[in-house]
């Protein structure tokens, strides 16, 4: 139902914050479904004896093409229907999917469960994106994206915790099906209290009136993101960072159980809450800082990932040559909160550079940048090098694989630095000059 095409009151500050939290939970199921394979790997592995490439496929490329592809299309059609429709209808799909897991004998059952996930998952973000943008101001973009993003900590760090804990007692098929059916539940709460806002009531021209904008026929859509330097930069950026978050994040349980001997009782509990604490805290101040600091230099939105960038490679290497698991998750807990700083502010920068009518195409091209070269590339990377040395490391070759993303990161910073220099030249009139 659509509020304000209807001549409706302005929605409420209170109702907003309802609003953001409520996709924030979406998001939390988003990652939640996304991430419990990741969490229970090893004994997936061991039961279905999948190699460490399979795994990577799994939880990389296999989810990341279909999440990605499927997304432009839909985030298209997103952009000319009821984006709160399409939300539930995204939930629903993906969390039967994800129930689905659970019932796979081999790695190709595996894989076509994964792949419905990933098309169920392709609908949910640029719509709830292009909604944000619709309840938040441009100045309050940042922080609202931030409160929404903090779905995805909150959500890796269930999968653990509730991945890890059923899966303890009842074994990795229980999880996938009791984690799952609370989403189609979900699906129903969205429908009934989320309202439809009229596209671009809170983007004015000078005259007040909102700054109401038809969308595009999606070549020209394509066209006009891939014209733009600074959003082509920006999901570079953003995907190389992915690349370094997703490779650890995919691969982190994996290794603490099979190198640092943790137990999935102890993951349930210990990582869980590192996962929670650590994402929340680097995914807020993300968006929070940059949404500040834009007020001195537009580059902030890019600058604030940097830096997170350029302190990130020392601890990840530090927690992979911990002597405990306990060290370990001391020290992982910084590379945790630094791999989430770069997503709300990326997010944002899309979502104020293009009109109204084109926030939902535009946030799926960004995520499709993001899934191609960050969620595909990143988990195999780790995968196909630990593979390699397997042979004469056995699970200490995990290792090797995941300390591979440290000259990744640097390479990843010196992106988002190209890309705050692009939109220091874009939006400050006296840098042109």
């Amino acid at each position: 139902m659509s509020d304000e095409s209807q001549g409706a009151k302005p929605l409420s500050r209170r109702y907003n914050l309802v609003v953001v939290v409520l996709l924030a939970v979406v998001y939390t199921f988003n990652f939640l479904d996304r991430n419990l394979l990741a969490n229970l790997s090893e004994p997936i592995r061991r039961e279905l004896n999948l190699s460490y490439t399979q795994i990577g496929l799994l939880t990389g490329l296999t989810f990341a093409l279909f999440y990605t592809t499927f997304g432009i299309p839909i985030a298209w059609l997103a952009d000319r229907t009821n984006r709160v429709r399409m939300i539930a209808a995204a939930l629903s799909i993906w969390s039967l999917f994800s129930m689905g897991c659970g019932l796979a004998s081999s790695f190709a059952l595996l894989a076509l469960a994964r792949i419905g996930v990933g098309v169920g998952e392709a609908g949910g973000g640029p719509a709830s994106l292009s909604l944000l943008s619709d309840y938040f101001p441009a100045r309050q973009r940042g922080t609202a994206i931030a409160i929404y993003s903090m779905g995805a900590p909150v959500g890796s760090a269930l999968a653990a915790a509730a991945g890890a804990g059923i899966a303890a007692v009842y074994g990795w098929r229980a999880a996938f099906l009791l984690v799952g059916l609370p989403g189609v539940l979900l699906a129903l709460i969205v429908l009934v209290v989320i309202r439809e806002p009229r596209r671009g009531r809170l983007d004015a021209h000078g005259d007040g009136q909102a700054a109401i904008s038809p969308s595009r026929p999606l070549v020209q859509s394509l066209i006009a993101y891939f014209s733009n330097p600074v959003l082509v930069m920006t999901g570079v950026a953003a995907g190389l960072a992915v690349f370094v978050s997703q490779g650890f994040a995919m691969n982190a349980v994996a290794y603490l159980i099979s190198n640092r001997g943790m137990k999935l009782t102890q993951i349930a509990t210990f990582y869980s809450v590192t996962q929670a604490v650590a994402g929340g805290i680097g995914m807020f101040a993300g968006g929070w800082l940059s949404d500040r600091l834009s007020r001195f230099s537009p580059a902030a939105y890019a600058l604030v990932p940097a830096a997170a960038l350029a302190i990130n490679a020392p601890f990840l290497l530090a927690y992979l040559w911990a002597p405990s698991w306990q060290i370990a998750l001391m020290f992982m807990s910084v590379p945790i909160a630094l791999n989430a700083v770069f997503q709300a502010p990326a997010l944002a920068v899309v979502q104020n550079a293009v009109p109204a009518g084109q926030r939902g195409m535009a946030g799926s091209i960004l995520l499709f940048l993001m899934g191609i070269i960050g969620y595909g590339g990143g988990p195999l990377y780790v995968g196909l090098i630990a593979d390699h040395f397997k042979p004469v490391y056995g699970t200490t070759a995990l290792r090797f694989g995941l300390a591979a993303l440290a000259p990744v990161a640097l390479v990843a910073l010196v992106a988002h630095l190209v890309s705050a220099r692009l939109m220091q030249r874009a939006f400050d009139p006296a840098d042109k000059a």
